[in-house]
């Protein structure tokens, strides 16, 4: 069961009000049926990501939730509703638009044909970048994380990598499976073997790369095992 915080035909009306606010061109989707479908297709992506979700907010008790005043749930029904209208109808302008929508009121940069994958999670947002990788499913990633190129060349991430606040992921760098990237810490032109725990030291600053024999941190925030 799919439980929205408004009807239906008023969510998207919410979203055609923040277009028109936002951008005043008189060229937004009001009655465009390939906007209708995306925005359809795009609530379908996001319960079947929420489902995996171990947060209760998300799913709980057979339950997945969508609500438009939980921010970091709305940034990812903003980003599947832009790459939809994209990857579906291949529809730049109102891509673009949804995408501009999302940097404004979420913080988050993820262009509308970035290649995210069916599960990830956003959490509390706020400067996070995320360019054109290759992601894996169980992907988490909190505030001012950057994942980008060096020299056109973008990273390779495995299930389950976990970026904490402040952290990047950028250049030619193979990242395992279950691969944690800890606060400030700049993982560059470097690979990491699966279960791997890359971080900066409180006391020196210096980074180092452990291998952990515990549960993957990715896997407290969903309900279905990464493997």
């Amino acid at each position: 069961m799919f439980n929205l915080s408004l009807p239906i035909e008023d969510f998207k009306l919410y979203v055609l009000h923040q277009l028109n606010h936002f951008f005043p061109d008189k060229k937004n989707p009001q009655n465009d049926n390939k906007f209708h479908k995306a925005f359809l297709n795009s609530l379908d992506r996001t319960e079947y990501c929420f489902k995996h979700v171990a947060l209760q907010s998300y799913h709980y008790k057979n339950k997945t939730s969508l609500s438009h005043t939980h921010s970091d749930q709305y940034t990812l029904f903003l980003w599947f509703l832009s790459n939809s209208l994209w990857k579906e109808y291949e529809d730049p302008e109102h891509a673009s638009k949804i995408f501009y929508l999302n940097k404004v009121l979420n913080g988050l940069t993820c262009m509308y044909d970035a290649e995210m994958p069916d599960i990830f999670l956003v959490i509390h947002g706020g400067g996070i970048i995320l360019g054109k990788a290759s992601y894996s499913d169980f992907f988490v990633c909190y505030q001012g994380c950057t994942v980008g190129a060096i020299n056109g060349v973008y990273p390779v991430l495995g299930k389950g990598v976990a970026m904490a606040p402040q952290s990047s992921i950028i250049g030619d760098c193979q990242v395992g499976h279950s691969v944690t990237i800890g606060n400030q810490t700049l993982l560059r032109n470097k690979h990491l073997e699966d279960n791997s725990i890359c971080y900066r030291d409180s006391e020196t600053g210096v980074q180092k790369v452990v291998k952990s024999r515990r549960q993957a941190w990715s896997q407290s925030f969903f309900n279905t095992s990464i493997y």
